[in-house]
């Protein structure tokens, strides 16, 4: 018997010699009268026994809900539904419950798109030198992070410009509109402004972009005393934090979406940023809890 023929062989038995020991206990045949009766080496047959995965026979009741987790946010890894569950009172190891996510079919695909450009730095307008790299934030209104991507129509693109605060990554103001223009980005801004009331020395970081650079915005910025901070030349990881969050939205709203209009495409995005991302999303960088909850953590004080 060739060594292939051999291995199927070993493989074939092995299940046989399992349910036989298992349903006869005590008035199975021993081990190695098995295994010369089915001509298998008992050497081959434990090395097969040790390579074989256990199934994982969890409870009904957790499978039902790292499903319900799993439908709820479709790109949510394992991490993050180990997170979900503990929150809800299922304390489970992460582990485990990847292990459960690669037997139910569970764990999230994600596919490769490609990008428009959204940054026109080709303008003679004065630039600021990156001062979010050296900041070490501690709270709240320290640093702004903005930026702008599109959204694709059924007949034409749309454009998103937003502000988080980079400490809590929450989304404090937002603009949708056809136009890539100055009063895109500077509705977002005064939505931002509107939500929060940040002191002196908050610092407002963005691409090197137009819209960004323009004398209306710098001077809406300098009328609240805001320290102005921007990218280097054509260098995206200096927004690492804002990209990541173009990144989430997209695969947690814009793609599985089909919208046909502005106004559908505005509300639904308004539901996701302010009812679901802000509210509802875990943050892995937040201890995972949702925007909005870290933020109300903050105001709490230290237990004794």
């Amino acid at each position: 018997m060739s060594h292939a023929s051999n291995k199927e062989w070993t493989q074939a038995v092995l299940p046989i010699i399992t349910e036989h020991r298992a349903e006869k206990k005590n008035e199975a045949l021993p081990t190695a009268d098995l295994c010369a009766l089915l001509g298998v080496a008992r050497a081959t047959l434990y090395r097969q026994q040790q390579a074989a995965p256990e199934a994982d026979h969890a409870p009904m009741e957790l499978r039902d809900a790292m499903q319900r987790i799993a439908l709820q946010w479709p790109t949510y890894g394992y991490r993050r539904i180990t997170a979900e569950l503990a929150r809800q009172g299922c304390a489970v190891n992460h582990k485990r419950v990847l292990r459960l996510m690669r037997q139910d079919n569970l764990l999230c695909l994600r596919s490769g798109r490609g990008f428009v450009v959204t940054t026109d730095s080709r303008h003679n307008l004065p630039t600021y030198p990156n001062l979010a790299r050296s900041l070490e934030l501690s709270d709240i209104n320290q640093l702004w992070i903005a930026d702008i991507t599109y959204i694709r129509l059924a007949r034409e693109f749309i454009y998103l410009a937003v502000i988080l605060d980079a400490y809590s990554r929450r989304v404090i103001g937002w603009s949708l509109a056809r136009s890539i223009d100055t009063e895109l980005t500077l509705a977002a801004l005064r939505m931002a402004f509107s939500a929060r009331q940040p002191a002196v020395g908050l610092v407002h970081h963005s691409d090197r972009g137009v819209q960004y650079a323009c004398g209306e915005y710098v001077q809406a910025l300098r009328e609240r005393e805001v320290t102005i901070s921007m990218s280097r030349k054509g260098n995206p990881y200096d927004n690492a934090r804002c990209e990541r969050f173009m990144r989430t939205l997209k695969y947690e709203e814009v793609y599985l979406a089909d919208y046909d209009t502005l106004a559908e495409a505005r509300a639904s995005i308004k539901h996701f940023l302010e009812e679901v991302y802000n509210t509802k999303r875990l943050h892995s960088a937040l201890g995972y809890k949702p925007p909005a909850e870290f933020e109300q953590s903050l105001k709490q004080p230290p237990s004794p």
